[in-house]
C-alpha cells in the first residue's frame, strides 16, 4: 500500500531516473520527464535505443547512467517492470515509482522484500509539486473519495 510517506521520500530526491520515454516525444513518460524536469529535478532519460531524448543525452541503462540516482519513474509494461526493478536493486536505487499500468504483484512484491520504497497505483503527476489544472482536479477527487493515501 502506498503510503504519503513514500510519496514525500520520493520527491524529495533531487536526481530522478525515467524509464519509459519514447523517441517520438508523445508516451506518457516523457510528458513525466518533462514536468520533473521543469520543477528543477535532475532527471536522466533511459531508453535502450536512444542516444537523445527532447535534447538531452539519453542513457542505454541504469548502470549507464553518469551518477547515482535514488528514485527511478517506471512507464513501461508490467512484464518489462519485473526486469527493471531487478536491475534498479541492483544498482542501488532505493526508490521506485511504478505508474498506473507499469506495476504488478511480482514487481511490488520484490521491492518490498528488499526495502525499496515503492510507489504504486499513483499518478505521478497528481503529486508534483504544482500540478497542473486537469491532475489537481484528479488529486481533490480522491482527496473527496478518501482514496489519498495517508
Amino acid at each position: 500500500m502506498t503510503t504519503k510517506q513514500a510519496i514525500d521520500d520520493f520527491f524529495a530526491q533531487p536526481a530522478l531516473a525515467v524509464i519509459g520515454v519514447s523517441r517520438s516525444g508523445k508516451k506518457f513518460g516523457n510528458h513525466a520527464y518533462r514536468e520533473l524536469k521543469s520543477r528543477g529535478y535532475k532527471v536522466f532519460p533511459v531508453h535502450p535505443a536512444a542516444d537523445e531524448i527532447e535534447g538531452d543525452r539519453c542513457y542505454a541503462g541504469l548502470d549507464k547512467l553518469p551518477e547515482r540516482v535514488e528514485g527511478l519513474v517506471l512507464v513501461v509494461p508490467p512484464a518489462q517492470t519485473e526486469k527493471v526493478v531487478r536491475k534498479a536493486a541492483e544498482t542501488g536505487i532505493r526508490r521506485i515509482w511504478m505508474q498506473q499500468g507499469a506495476e504488478s504483484e511480482e514487481a511490488i512484491r520484490f521491492c518490498e522484500e528488499r526495502g525499496i520504497n515503492v510507489v504504486h497505483g499513483e499518478c505521478i503527476m497528481m503529486f508534483m509539486e504544482g500540478a497542473s489544472f486537469p491532475h489537481r482536479v484528479h488529486r481533490w477527487v480522491w482527496k473527496l473519495l478518501g482514496k489519498l493515501p495517508s
